[in-house]
């Protein structure tokens, strides 16, 4: 009778196994967990329905992350890495925080030093990050590269040479398929305050060190090394243009970079290296 018994438990074990395939027993290690959302996050994995997510489920490796208009995103992974996905935004990962990818839209990235070998894609163009916190844009074929604290290397996967590095307070923006520019410097305060990949989220753990790079940004102002100027990139896209003070107030509080030249370096929106 208890060995009958006993050989039921057994199956029925097995058979809920089999039931739930994702379940506990499915959940890997490197999964992100959903930690904010705002509107409407959809998830939707391959030869599967979308569906609606909602805050604390599990994002599976192979899943897309969709946000909609006006919506906003957060993942958390288990090694600290965050992602914050900006409206119309569509992002994936494989090996935890390993490789993420951007296929559409804007995200921000806060990758730890414990992210060892972490990598972001978007189109052509990819960026080494462990120990950095980021904001990168893609938008057919046009992205926009920032550094908030420590340093990246941007390049182009496939082109031996093809790289640059990006420090804090640099931005790198063009064409996917045209070689990697050099950097430009970007208001690291004015991203703060106008982001809404910043001003919509919780604290960020990286925050005293992009205090402190801001500190160092106001110090070369104040000193007219940096120049303050009123050249602008919109979200979306890569064309730098001269605007006034109410057009910066009311662009797009995702990825909407101030540029400031150094002393000495004329940027012009002519002569800027860009492409739609």
């Amino acid at each position: 009778m208890n060995r009958q018994l006993g050989l039921l438990t057994l199956t029925i074990a097995a058979s809920l196994a089999t039931s739930f395939p994702h379940g506990l027993n499915a959940a890997s290690p490197d999964q992100p967990r959903l930690t904010r959302i705002k509107n409407l996050v959809q998830l939707k994995r391959l030869n599967s329905a979308t569906h609606r997510a909602s805050v604390n489920d599990l994002v599976g490796e192979g899943t897309v992350v969709h946000t909609g208009s006006s919506s906003r995103g957060e993942l958390s992974f288990p090694d600290e890495t965050i992602v914050r996905l900006a409206a119309n935004s569509a992002f994936d990962f494989s090996g935890g925080s390993r490789h993420l990818n951007l296929r559409e839209g804007a995200g921000l990235i806060q990758a730890t030093k414990e992210a060892t070998g972490a990598t972001v894609h978007a189109g052509r163009v990819a960026a080494s990050i462990a120990g950095t916190t980021v904001m990168i844009e893609y938008h057919a074929g046009v992205y926009k590269f920032l550094v908030l604290e420590g340093t990246a290397r941007l390049y182009r996967p496939g082109h031996l040479g093809d790289s640059v590095l990006v420090r804090p307070g640099q931005m790198v923006f063009g064409n996917a398929d045209a070689a990697v520019s050099d950097p430009v410097d970007f208001d690291i305060e004015r991203f703060l305050k106008t982001s809404c990949l910043i001003t919509d989220f919780p604290v960020l753990r990286s925050e005293k060190s992009i205090m402190a790079e801001d500190q160092k940004q106001q110090r070369e102002k104040s000193k007219k090394t940096l120049v303050g100027t009123n050249m602008v990139i919109f979200g979306g896209g890569t064309q730098v243009s001269v605007v006034g003070q109410g057009q910066i107030n009311t662009a797009d509080r995702a990825t909407t970079a101030l540029v400031m030249p150094r002393r000495g370096r004329n940027l012009s929106p002519e002569a800027a290296p860009l492409s739609h």
